[in-house]
């Protein structure tokens, strides 16, 4: 019966890094006649393992090793023999004890047994930094030179899958721990192999080959250097000139000698600004909205018209718009062209801005550096109300009609959809709806104000879309008729909590 030794194998928590490593682990094992009788893997990472393995310490016995065993034990007599002769013949007066201690063989090892193998200590297995000898038992020699792994495939082991790009990269931060050196001999190393140390991190990347791969060096905003590795992308395809197919392919298509060159950019003629009143209508279409008319920028505005601030402002200053001087405590100049009122102001940054308002009679004209509130849209005259309903019901009664009912038990209608289908402008419809009491929300989120008609409540919202809507319920509030014909205020009262019984 054989005796065996076992030995429990695991790959770590982690597991390997790839398969050809854990196939040249399995490679090993084989190579040192372990058996693998147990082999669990997990079920999220088929890289990493644990198990059982064993090898025989003794072999069975049978009649050739036996032979064998003799055989050998004979040879070693006879060689120990011819060598305690030999050793006679040129000392001439040594004993035969002598003789035999000094050939330095003992009876143990004329008589070794090859058929038992010492047993190896296999406690440093798993440890990945232990040579080889180390961990067979032998004397620890340090390896030359010339077996030492290249500083490439020294890494390799160590990188991962890049999360930001193509390939594999490790941070030189965990090389250095790592391989137990200092961070400053790392480097050095790197620059002896080649790679280029990166100073900023849009620095683009310096390519080294080695063994049919392409190394470089990145570094992030925090200053962290990591080493990269990829593939050497091979060419899938070469570019040719393609001929034109014709009869006027030959005048067409030019000698393949012939270089063109491109012509030289000419500097195009300097735009020059309109004058007067000309400027401001070119100028009041590019403007945005703001609270109480339009506003643009003198920077955004140059840009747009490909003229310059330079010019624009003398434009400005021609047309009697100037900006006081700082400290003086006076209002920018306002100017007045048909219909608007144009005036100059700086915004906290020290922008130029103008801006511009429409011109309302009976009303003072604007505080300098102010921009005028929203002129109030125009309304139309309400529409004649049977005796006993008032303008703002009839509003409401004729719209009333028009939404169309919602998933939540409420009617609603946009008030863009609602406006075309009454004929009017989305202004003249919401400024009849504002005149029922009804309040336009400023955001999505605002609490709206409410209006009771009929026995329903009306209501203005916007949506995330920006989107304006008028919705109407039935009141929670409204009235039941009492024997009189009349109607009495429905009151509600607040449900009262139930007290537990006692026994």
């Amino acid at each position: 019966m054989a005796l065996c030794e076992y030995k429990v194998i695991t790959s770590g928590k982690g597991g390997f890094a790839s398969p050809a490593l854990l196939e040249k682990f399995l490679n090993d094992l084989g190579k040192e006649d372990w058996e693998i009788i147990e082999f669990h893997t997990q079920p999220d990472n088929p890289l990493a393992f644990s198990g059982l393995a064993r090898r025989p310490t003794q072999r069975d016995w049978t009649l050739e090793d036996a032979a064998a065993a003799a055989a050998r034990t004979e040879v070693e007599k006879l060689r120990a023999e011819f060598a305690a002769k030999f050793k006679a013949g040129t000392s001439g007066g040594t004993s035969g004890a002598e003789k035999g201690e000094e050939t330095g063989a003992s009876d143990d090892e004329l008589h070794h047994d090859e058929s038992f193998r010492r047993p190896r200590d296999t406690e440093r297995d798993l440890d990945p930094t232990s040579p080889d000898d180390e961990a067979g038992g032998g004397a620890f020699e340090l390896p030359e030179e010339e077996e030492l792994p290249t500083f490439f495939e020294a890494i390799r082991p160590h990188m991962r899958r890049n999360q930001r790009g193509p390939g594999l990269s490790v941070s030189i931060e965990y090389l250095f721990k790592k391989f137990d050196m200092l961070e400053s001999d790392l480097v050095g190393a790197l620059k002896e192999c080649g790679l280029a140390i990166p100073l900023a991190e849009n620095e683009p990347p310096a390519y080294v080959e080695y063994d049919g791969d392409l190394y470089w060096i990145n570094i992030n905003r925090q200053k962290q250097l990591f080493i990269n590795t990829r593939e050497k992308p091979r060419p899938m395809f070469r570019t040719v000139q393609a001929q034109r197919v014709g009869a006027d392919a030959a005048e067409e298509t030019p000698a393949p000698e012939q270089k063109f060159e491109a012509p030289a950019k000419t500097a195009a003629p300097p735009v020059s600004v309109p004058a007067g009143p000309e400027l401001l209508d070119k100028l009041r279409p590019m403007m945005r909205r703001s609270r109480g008319g339009w506003s643009g920028s003198v920077s955004f505005l140059s840009r747009a018209l490909k003229y310059s601030e330079a010019d624009l402002n003398a434009a400005f200053a021609a047309l009697g718009l100037h900006l006081p001087e700082s400290g003086s405590g006076e209002r920018a100049a306002q100017v007045e062209f048909g219909d608007y009122i144009y005036w100059l102001n700086r915004d906290g940054r020290g922008n130029l801005w103008i801006n511009v308002s429409e011109k309302r009679e009976n009303e003072p004209a604007p505080a300098a550096n102010e921009v005028p509130a929203a002129p109030e849209p125009p309304r139309e005259p309400a529409p004649s109300a049977p005796a006993g309903e008032t303008a703002s019901s009839s509003t409401l009664a004729a719209v009333r009609l028009l939404l169309k009912e919602t998933k939540t038990g409420a009617v609603a209608g946009k008030v863009d959809r609602l406006a075309e289908e009454l004929g009017k402008t989305t202004a003249e419809f919401l400024a009849a709806l504002t005149g029922t009491g009804l309040k336009v929300p400023e955001k999505a989120r605002e609490k709206p104000l409410f209006v009771e008609h009929a026995g329903e409540i009306f209501w203005l919202n916007k949506n995330a879309k920006d989107e304006l809507w008028l919705n109407a319920k039935a009141s929670k509030f409204a009235g039941e008729k009492n024997t009189d014909g009349g109607e009495t205020e429905k009151k509600f009262k607040r449900p009262r909590s139930k007290k537990p019984e006692t026994a």
